[in-house]
């Protein structure tokens, strides 16, 4: 069903001015939604069979001007949805308009991060989200674009591809919890709204593969514990893992 924008006088509210509020309107799928243009007038300056300011109108020039730019903001992102092929309602597309997202592509964020981590010294974490940078620009050539241009689709197409290089099920779990908390970061700084969120569907916690124990057995070990040599090289190495084994409670750390 089609959305009309529209301006209107809603002179059933009389403000101390003893003036009525400007208001878009706006219908959608037979629901209205208002939003104050922030102007006011006397009512007998408004033609509400035309829905505008009439010719006596004063500051009729501004008052036009303010409804030309308005109307323009709400039909522009009406085409965006459309061509995204993203459902609105009357609220959120009025959201949209009045809380704009702050534009950041992906990579941006992601070297935003980046520059943070190493700031804060976090040199260990900020190299693997580097990979994840670097393994995301070698699958979709570039990161030029926006957050809900990752969807679910576009996921799973990045596992395929992760997959195809013979990447292993741990690695491919990491990269993809590294990717999460990058557009947990993006909602958190306002710069893709929540409903965009594409990990409700896709589950993360599917890439996890347990790792098969890999332990020597006592006679090695003891092996290793009466190995006996005066080369203080041979003999430091010795003298820690000893010291590891029997100290097995503590932080190895």
């Amino acid at each position: 069903m089609s959305t009309t924008i529209n301006v209107v006088c809603y002179k059933s509210k009389v403000l101390k001015n003893n003036e009525s509020p400007l208001m878009i309107r706006i219908c959608k799928d037979r629901k209205m939604k208002y939003e104050s243009l922030g102007i006011s007038l006397d009512p007998k300056y408004w033609d509400f069979k035309a829905n505008k300011p009439t010719s006596k109108c004063p500051n009729k020039e501004y008052i036009e001007k303010v409804i030309t730019e308005k109307t323009k903001a709400y039909t522009d992102k009406i085409l965006e949805l459309k061509a995204m092929e993203k459902d609105f309602t009357a609220t959120t597309l009025a959201e949209k308009v009045n809380n704009p997202i702050k534009l950041k592509t992906v990579g941006e964020v992601f070297l935003g991060y980046m520059e943070r981590l190493s700031t804060e010294k976090r040199t260990g974490y900020m190299l693997s989200v580097k990979q994840v940078y670097n393994s995301l620009i070698k699958f979709n050539k570039h990161l030029n674009i926006y957050f809900p241009d990752i969807d679910t689709a576009w996921l799973r197409k990045y596992e395929t591809w992760l997959r195809s290089n013979n990447i292993k099920e741990n690695t491919i779990g990491i990269r993809f919890r590294t990717l999460r908390a990058i557009y947990n970061l993006a909602i958190e700084e306002n710069i893709v709204k929540a409903e965009y969120y594409p990990f409700k569907k896709y589950k993360v916690s599917k890439l996890h593969e347990k790792t098969a124990k890999r332990a020597i057995n006592k006679e090695d070990i003891n092996k290793v514990l009466s190995y006996k040599s005066s080369n203080p090289f041979t003999r430091l190495p010795i003298d820690l893992f000893t010291f590891s084994y029997f100290m097995g409670e503590i932080n190895f750390v």
